[in-house]
Parts: structure tokens; sequence; C-alpha cells
């Protein structure tokens, strides 16, 4: 039932999909008083109440989109994937990156539409990008095969699956990520994000350590109207330095910039402060766990 569900809507338009998402969007919020609660608590918490009470409205339709747009983004034919990404802006520092012949290091945040950033890199070159299995199992073998065609490759959040990172950098190839996912227990540290800490994946910052690598942080920004994409890339506004939670605390910082630019698409409602079984308490007196 659930592939016949994702087949039929990726059948459809990529406008009417959003703006289906859009009203799905809405009714989650309207229904989940937790998800209600939290998508507002975030927001308030990165940006301040006076900007919240601006966004808030707009990031409620735009998570809807981003949910709805999935099954049209992992199931259509890639090269129509690959023409809706209308604008790039940054491409020069990937050309860059391959003229010192080294590995890439992509960092995108749940920004946007993040899935199709490592779509369209695909259509240039190999990239290995870093996976969790979804909640709901029934959803893995269609999300894997989305991500796992053409010049993509799945490496799970495992110890086998940072030795496929580390093979492809050290092959010259691009690797990918959502670092602003909570890791495993015993897999991060505590963190500032948007002032607050929170349980943190070190291994993007171990990944930049590598010799030769380039880290670029990427985004698709969402157009209206189901235009596409505008693909956003762009190397750190600050070098990445220092022991591996320092240059992990940098990317959180880094992220941050990018959601600054366009605040109404990011995933607020995702539990970004939870402690995760296993994880130390966090550096507060109070603990958020779902």
């Amino acid at each position: 039932m659930v592939s016949f569900i994702f087949s039929l809507l990726a059948r459809l338009p990529l406008g009417l999909l959003q703006r289906c998402g859009f009203i799905a969007g809405w009714l989650t919020y309207a229904l989940s008083p937790t998800y209600r609660r939290r998508l507002r608590a975030n927001l308030e918490q990165a940006l301040g109440a006076d900007t919240a009470s601006k966004v808030w409205r707009q990031a409620v339709g735009e998570t809807g989109k981003q949910a709805l747009e999935l099954p049209w983004v992992l199931l259509r034919p890639q090269h129509e994937l690959f023409k809706k990404v209308v604008k790039v802006s940054g491409w020069e520092h990937v050309e860059a990156a391959e003229v010192r012949d080294g590995g890439i290091v992509f960092i995108t945040p749940h920004l946007g539409c993040f899935e199709i950033s490592a779509q369209f890199f695909s259509s240039h070159k190999p990239i290995t990008v870093l996976y969790r299995a979804p909640k709901k199992a029934v959803l893995q073998p269609l999300i894997n095969a989305g991500r796992s065609r053409g010049n993509m490759r799945l490496a799970p959040a495992d110890t086998s699956g940072v030795r496929r990172l580390i093979k492809a950098l050290r092959a010259h190839e691009a690797v990918g990520m959502l670092p602003d996912q909570v890791p495993g227990g015993g897999e991060g540290a505590w963190l500032p994000f948007f002032g607050r800490p929170a349980y943190t994946m070190t291994l993007g910052a171990r990944l930049t350590e590598l010799p030769g690598v380039t880290t670029l942080f990427a985004w698709a920004e969402r157009l209206p109207g189901g235009q596409g994409f505008h693909l956003h890339l762009r190397p750190p506004l600050h070098a990445l330095e220092g022991d591996t939670e320092a240059r992990a605390a940098a990317i959180n910082r880094e992220m941050e910039a990018q959601i600054r630019e366009n605040p109404a698409q990011y995933l607020w409602g995702y539990n970004r402060y939870k402690r995760p079984s296993g994880a130390p308490p966090a550096p507060t007196t109070r603990e958020n766990q779902e």
C-alpha cells in the first residue's frame, strides 16, 4: 500500500504536490500538540520570539511541502530531477576542489529540499551519502532505491558506513551528510546549536580532518509555484580548525548561518535537542528527552 501511494504521488506535478504538502503541513500542525509546541519552541530558541512570530506560519507549510515532495524526488527519473534545479550558485567551489584533486565533504542541513542536493551532484560525479534507516521500516526499500541510483551510493550510519565514506574521499570522490541529525548515544558530543546544547554528530568534523579534503555547505532552496530549486554551494565562512569537537561546533555555526538565509524552509519540528539513549546528560539543568 505504501509503495502504491508513493508511486501515485510521484506521478503528480511538483507544484501540485507542494500545494498538497502545504495543506498537509497545516493539518499536522493542527492535530499534533507535541509537534506544534516543538516547532514553535525551536523557532523561538533559534530566532527569538519576534522573528519566530513572523516565520512560523510559512515554516508550517514549507515542512509539509518537504514531506510530500519526497516521493517525487526519490521516484522520478533522475534527468527530470536535474531539470528542476533551475539555478546553481557557487559551482565554482566544486570546480576549484576538483582542480586540487581532493575529495569533497558536502554538509547539508535539513533545509529546503535536502534530498535533491546530492542527487544533482551525482549527475556530475559519484557521491556517497550517509543515511539512517527510517523509523518506519516499510519505507526503507523505497527510500534506499531512490537514493542509490546512478552515481549515488549509500553508507549506513555505522562503522562500515564510515569506512565507505573514508574510502570515497581517498578516491577523490564526494560524500554527503546531514550533520544536524541526532546521532546515537556515544556517537556525538553536546555542542551549541542556536544557543542551546544539542547532541551533535562528530563524523563530519572527523572527515574534514582528512588530507586534501574540501568542505562545502550545500542547500537547495525551494522556489515558489513548483518552479524547482535553487542550489546554493559555499565553503565555510570561517576556517574549520582545531580538534574534532571544535570543528563540529564550527559546523553547527556554519549551519546556523545557512538556516538564517531562509529560516522558513528549515525542519523546525525535528526534535533536535533530544538526548538519545546511551548519551551522557546534556550540560543543562533540564534534559530534553522524547
